[in-house]
């Protein structure tokens, strides 16, 4: 059970944790701490994130949010390679990029934790000014797997998602059904088989889901995501979309 949770900044840690938030147009990296409890046990968890105002932020008008998990690869404590892939690395030549977008890092080692993800982009929901109405999550394998998780724990939250080369569980389906998911995975994957991807959508449409579709790229291994991420068509669909609409 989830008690209480803030941003932080600790005396001793790199020099590149900041505590303001980021200047319009720029990406800088953050702390938020996670405090829990757990069967019974208080739990706290540090959860470092790189942070983007696109240009246009001025704190009145409300942009939509984007959260983007990695992959295994990108795990660890050295939060530049977060910006390896995908949103992060984007947003550094894209100042424009019409989301505020959160980046945080998985710890070696560990799989993404939905409520520590949740209670993130809750605070930054409160504090920056984002419309509630079009939160979006992505991510790309061990991501594509957190984003799928994400939505199945959080559905009330995320306006629609995009999972990338992962999969899921699909007794979710149900909960699943109503969030618009645009499904990308390559039909040569030998990391994720393509099947992760086909039995979630398989299991949403199942249940009348019709808000879910799946692009399979011809003759694309693992690395599906580069061309999800360079196609200015997702965000387009991504923005089409607002939560209970």
């Amino acid at each position: 059970m989830m008690t209480a949770f803030a941003i932080l900044v600790i005396p001793g840690l790199p020099a590149l944790l900041e505590a303001a938030d980021p200047a319009a147009g720029t990406q800088i990296a953050q702390e938020f701490s996670f405090k829990a409890r757990v069967d019974g046990e208080k739990t706290e968890t540090a959860v470092h994130y790189w942070l983007f105002l696109p240009q246009q932020y001025d704190g009145k008008e409300k942009l939509p949010l984007m959260l983007f998990l990695h992959g295994a690869g990108e795990r660890g404590d050295d939060l530049e390679v977060v910006k390896k892939w995908g949103p992060a690395k984007i947003v550094a030549s894209r100042k424009d990029f019409p989301f505020v977008v959160a980046s945080p890092q998985c710890p070696s080692g560990k799989r993404w934790n939905a409520a520590a993800m949740a209670a993130l982009v809750d605070d930054l929901a409160g504090r920056l000014s984002i419309d509630k109405t079009r939160i979006y999550v992505t991510g790309l394998s061990m991501g594509g797997y957190g984003s799928w998780d994400l939505m199945a724990r959080y559905p009330k939250i995320f306006a629609a998602g995009v999972p990338i080369c992962g999969g899921g569980d699909p007794e979710t389906a149900e909960v699943l059904k109503e969030i618009p998911i645009w499904v990308f995975h390559g039909d040569k994957d030998t990391a994720v088989p393509l099947a992760r991807s086909q039995q979630m959508v398989e299991a949403i449409k199942k249940v009348g889901g019709d808000k879910v579709k799946l692009t399979i790229y011809p003759g694309v291994g693992h690395n599906s995501w580069s061309a999800t991420y360079a196609n200015q068509e997702v965000y387009d669909w991504l923005l089409s979309h607002r939560r209970g609409k």
